[in-house]
């Protein structure tokens, strides 16, 4: 770079954060400048901070798009003070739920911030356990896609439909793997900044802790004394869960090569957001060009964490399990999902019309958009008629397919692993939307324990992961 071309980028960069501050109030004014003192310390001293690499998880939510914006604000505000300033990586984790319009967001956010071309800026996204550059116009994965519908369905039918974890479950699980990676690749990073509070955090990792325990998971007397550490705990949990989900048919993956580990620092700023409405500010709605996506994912809300799916998946529960009808079911979920969704700002007309017709169809498109997978294939996740043995495939015959009952002791020997017409096995995948194998793997086990998602812990374990994570 030129001493010209440099010279006018920070001349850009200067406006940028111009701009950028104008938008913060006094008391945002104040946090930004206890981030830099954090950030500061937490580097060593502003002889150290040029060499100091941040990291922050950006899952496309508010929250996270606020804590950006206080960074920047850091990183920017620095480089006015000093010879040098912190690096700054972002990384998302693109997971089956993420929309199009999430993506769409991230991207304006990242040009309003001068992001895209600012060397000392990382962007990067992690699908299908590969860590690429961020591109909010890449075409999702093929691979991921199929690996994240067969996931859903999987949990769906060995939880008897449970909604949290049929939604929840591969998203979450995938968290251990996107840190481990995030954190080691190029060079690896030096702390991690989070505006989480350590109640959310408590709350993941017992529910993660909980899910592998009920999988087999053998917990080891020593827990992780470092950040790194705790992470491969978390990948080490998802491996036994699937392990235990697939049984004979996983095929684990091998931890990508990294750099070395080294011990990581967190940065929390969960306190500066206590008293900021972002949500509904300026800063992220007119600086940042902020739009909630009525479809996101909240991964620190696994009650909610796709309501308007969650309404549909409730609907479709209320008509093939409860006999009633599917506004009933969708309209009961709404009810206790307002507060949250209105809270998250999604649109009141879609609020409104979710237990319509109309708000059917949408959520169905969503489901067919993202992950593939119709109401047929849906409302067999909801009855899960293959575990065990098949005890229910009888009821749900009779309640969705009546004409295939005549067919029920054929369907029988198909799951057993004998040979039956091929045009009855095509029936079973189709309308399952798994392939026999997997069908008949279903077939011999027994239904999974519920895992209370995210409920407040009562244990060590989680205490202590917490207390790692914010640095107590």
């Amino acid at each position: 770079m030129s001493a010209i071309h440099e010279q006018a980028m920070n001349y850009v960069y200067q406006q940028v954060l111009q701009r950028l501050v104008g938008h913060f109030s006094r008391t945002e004014r104040t946090s930004l400048q206890l981030l830099i003192q954090r950030i500061v310390v937490a580097a060593g001293g502003m002889e150290r901070i040029g060499e100091y690499k941040v990291l922050l998880a950006h899952g496309a939510g508010a929250g996270s798009s606020y804590v950006l914006t206080l960074l920047r604000a850091a990183q920017l505000t620095l480089a006015g003070r000093a010879p040098g300033t912190f690096q700054l990586r972002v990384a998302t984790l693109r997971h089956a739920g993420m929309t199009q319009t999430a993506l769409d967001t991230l991207h304006r956010g990242y040009s309003a911030l001068f992001l895209h071309d600012d060397p000392r800026v990382e962007l990067l996204m992690v699908e299908n356990r590969e860590v690429l550059p961020f591109n909010h116009l890449r075409p999702a994965s093929a691979t991921a896609r199929d690996n994240s519908r067969r996931n859903v369905l999987m949990v769906g039918h060995q939880t008897s439909g449970d909604l949290r974890q049929t939604l929840c479950n591969d998203a979450y699980l995938a968290l251990g793997d996107f840190y481990q990676r995030v954190t080691t690749c190029n060079g690896g990073v030096h702390a991690l900044v989070s505006g989480d509070s350590a109640r959310k955090q408590r709350e993941y990792l017992a529910w993660l802790k909980r899910a592998a325990l009920l999988a087999g998971a053998t917990l080891p007397e020593q827990e992780p004394l470092v950040l790194s550490g705790l992470f491969a705990r978390m990948d080490e949990w998802s491996n036994v869960y699937y392990g235990d989900l697939y049984g004979e048919h996983y095929e684990k993956v091998d931890t990508c090569d990294t750099d070395a580990p080294r011990h990581l620092a967190y940065v929390s700023v969960a306190d500066l957001m206590e008293e900021v409405d972002y949500p509904g500010g300026s800063l992220l709605r007119q600086f940042m060009a902020y739009q909630p996506d009525e479809f996101g994912f909240h991964f620190s809300h696994a009650s909610c964490a796709n309501p308007l799916l969650m309404a549909h998946l409730r609907g479709l529960q209320a008509e093939c399990l409860r006999e009633l009808d599917y506004e009933e079911g969708a309209q009961g979920f709404m009810q206790q999902a307002a507060l949250f969704m209105r809270h998250k700002q999604i649109p009141e007309h879609l609020i409104a019309q979710a237990a319509t017709p109309d708000g059917r169809a949408l959520s169905a498109g969503y489901a067919q958009a993202m992950f593939g997978l119709d109401d047929n294939q849906l409302n067999c996740l909801m009855f899960s008629p293959f575990i065990g043995h098949g005890e229910r495939l009888e009821s749900f015959l009779r309640e969705c397919h009546p004409g295939m009952l005549v067919a029920l002791a054929e369907l029988h020997k198909a799951l057993q692993g004998k040979p039956v017409a091929e045009m009855l096995v095509q029936w079973a995948i189709d309308i399952s939307g798994l392939p026999l194998h997997l069908l008949q793997h279903l077939y011999r086990k027994r239904p999974a324990a519920a895992v209370p998602c995210m409920a407040p812990p009562q244990h060590a374990t989680a205490a202590m992961a917490t207390r790692q994570l914010a640095g107590r």
